[in-house]
Formats: structure tokens, sequence, C-alpha cells
């Protein structure tokens, strides 16, 4: 009777094992059903976000290319600007020189008498538009003994013309 009760208990046993064991197989199957479906989301989530990405490349694309053409065409102005900070660097440079010198002739007391001292010539703050030649200098105006410039003038007048004769 013991043989016959002990089997009875293993096939009670056996039975309750196959029944938990059903149960985690029916939960596990769930599980992988509801994985099934999340994958499933991601991946149509994936597809529409490739194409959203596949979009947004296409357009930063043409907006490099765009940005590419703009900047090729901005190249000369800006080449324009850097040359006219170098002039601009010259004149001062010049200014800088002229007023220097200029202050160095007013602390030096003047050796020479004034019959000894040639008048400089004034001239004239523009340039003529048309000269006849390149080399064309321009016409001093008449001196006014009336209107009598100081000599720093006549100097910064000078060192102008000549500067536009260089850069021309």
């Amino acid at each position: 009777m013991i043989w016959e009760l002990s089997l009875a208990l293993i096939a009670v046993a056996f039975v309750a094992l196959v029944i938990f064991l059903i149960k985690t197989l029916v939960a596990a199957e769930k599980s992988l059903d509801k994985t099934t479906q999340t994958l499933q989301d991601v991946q149509k989530t994936i597809d529409e976000l490739s194409y959203e990405v596949k979009q947004v490349v296409r357009q930063v694309n043409d907006i490099t290319g765009d940005v590419q053409h703009k900047m090729k065409q901005i190249d000369p102005v800006l080449e324009s600007v850097k040359n006219v900070g170098e002039v601009l660097s010259e004149v001062t440079l010049a200014t800088k020189q002229i007023s220097t010198s200029v202050i160095e002739k007013f602390k030096k007391p003047s050796k020479r008498t004034e019959s000894n001292h040639a008048p400089v010539p004034v001239v004239a703050a523009q340039i003529p538009n048309n000269p006849t030649t390149p080399n064309e200098v321009p016409s001093l105006p008449k001196s006014d003994p009336a209107k009598k410039q100081p000599d720093w003038i006549k100097v910064v007048d000078v060192a102008a013309v000549i500067w536009q004769k260089y850069r021309a």
C-alpha cells in the first residue's frame, strides 16, 4: 500500500507541477505577445521617424548649398571691407606720421627768417574728375593774402593730394 500511496502522491505532485507550469507558460505567452506588440509599435515609429529624418537631411543639404552659394556671393564684399580696412589703416598711419612731424616742427624754433622762408602753395582739396592725363597735377588756387592759412594745413593739403595720386 505504500507503493500505491507513493504513486498517488507522485501523480498529484506531477499534476500540481503541470498546472503551475501551464500558468507560467500562459503568463510568458502574454508577456511575449505584449513584447511583440511593443516591438511592432517601435518598428512603426522608427519607420515614420526614418522618413522624417530623411526629409530633414534633404532640407539641411539644400540649406547648406544655399548658404555656400550666398557665402561665395558675399566673399567679394568681405574682401572689399578688408581692403577698406587696410586703406584706413594706411591713412591713419600717414596722418599719424604727418601730425608727429608737424608737432615736432612746431616744438623746434624756426632758424629760418621770414625772408628766407618760401611760401608753401595751397593745394586744392579735390582732384579734378576728368584729368587730361593720368599724371596731371591739379591746379593750385591763387593765394589770397587776406586768407593766410597756417603752415600745417598746407602740409596736410599737400599730403592729401600726394596720397590721392599715390592711390590712383
